[in-house]
């Protein structure tokens, strides 16, 4: 029976560690010259993006290939979608040609769930709407993984996410990955950005950053979409920076050697100074490969029904 990554709401903790795991070893190819390995050798990965992506989607097809699948990629722009081909007829029209992984971006939250059934492709998803970036919340756990050393020290890990949650599906999915894992996770910003009710998925919620970063483990900023600053959700980027944004005095809040992470990309300057950014503390960078890593593993382990 063909397997699917919709999200992490519900996942295990022994599956979350299950991909870590296996990312580890993913990630000791990516350090080799020849990264060539035959675990997907004849499988099919199609990359359908209704959303623009620059990391996300070259990170699967690099997963892919590196992994000696065949793997294309589908924007919305230049397929049938601008011919009115439904999102249900794209999908099973893919599957129809023998795709055995179908990774899917798409605006509407829910979107990956309504085509799962439909195909027999494995379907990942690499974002839907303001719901889930499964993916992205597991490169985020596998970065603080390899730097904590082990599972047991997620028990009780601070974890301070900054910025705008209402429309982030980052924050979701690592609320949900890193409360299974057993984290304390705290969520800061404007209220006008902040979800009602995202205290009942498990966290503490504020509008007070420095709170929050206080003694933390872990700093991640969230990228404000400056295209909603049209409606008015914050006075400008300049106050949000001045209230909100992360700089070298509110790291210094959190503890000695804390990890600094953001999801990419960084609007400089608003969410994150670009002395904190280009610092000893961040781990941005390494966040990306984590993430070609994660995406190696997920795909590895879909083929094999290796997921729970």
């Amino acid at each position: 029976m063909k397997q699917d990554l919709l999200g992490l709401k519900g996942m295990s903790a022994d599956n979350i560690k299950n991909i870590l795991d296996t990312a580890k070893t993913m990630k000791l190819i990516l350090a080799q010259p020849n990264k060539k390995t035959p675990h997907l050798q004849g499988r099919t990965v199609v990359n359908l993006f209704y959303e623009n992506s620059t990391r996300t989607r070259m990170s699967f097809e690099l997963a892919a290939k590196y992994m000696s699948a065949n793997a294309a990629n589908i924007t919305a722009s230049g397929s049938s979608v601008q011919k009115g081909e439904t999102l249900i007829d794209t999908a099973k029209t893919l599957n129809a040609m023998g795709t055995d992984i179908l990774v899917m971006r798409h605006s509407m939250s829910g979107a990956p769930n309504v085509i799962a059934p439909l195909v027999s492709a494995s379907v990942i998803n690499a974002g839907d709407g303001m719901n889930e970036h499964p993916t992205q919340a597991l490169l985020d756990m596998l970065t603080m993984y390899e730097h904590l050393g082990s599972f047991e020290s997620f028990n009780g890990l601070k974890v301070a996410i900054i910025g705008d949650a209402y429309h982030s599906r980052v924050v979701r999915s690592n609320i949900y990955g890193l409360n299974t894992m057993g984290a304390d996770v705290h969520v800061a910003g404007p209220a006008t950005l902040m979800p009602q009710q995202i205290e009942e998925l498990g966290v503490t919620v504020t509008s007070d950053v420095d709170s929050a970063i206080k003694d933390a483990d872990v700093v991640m900023g969230l990228r404000i979409q400056l295209e909603r600053q049209k409606k008015g959700l914050f006075p400008s980027v300049r106050e949000y920076h001045r209230f909100f944004g992360i700089n070298e005095d509110r790291l210094a809040l959190a503890k000695k050697g804390a990890l600094l992470m953001h999801p990419g990309p960084v609007n400089r300057g608003v969410e994150l100074s670009s002395s904190v950014i280009d610092g000893e503390q961040s781990v941005i960078d390494e966040q990306v490969t984590s993430g070609v890593a994660i995406r190696m593993a997920v795909m590895y382990l879909l083929s094999r029904g290796g997921l729970n």
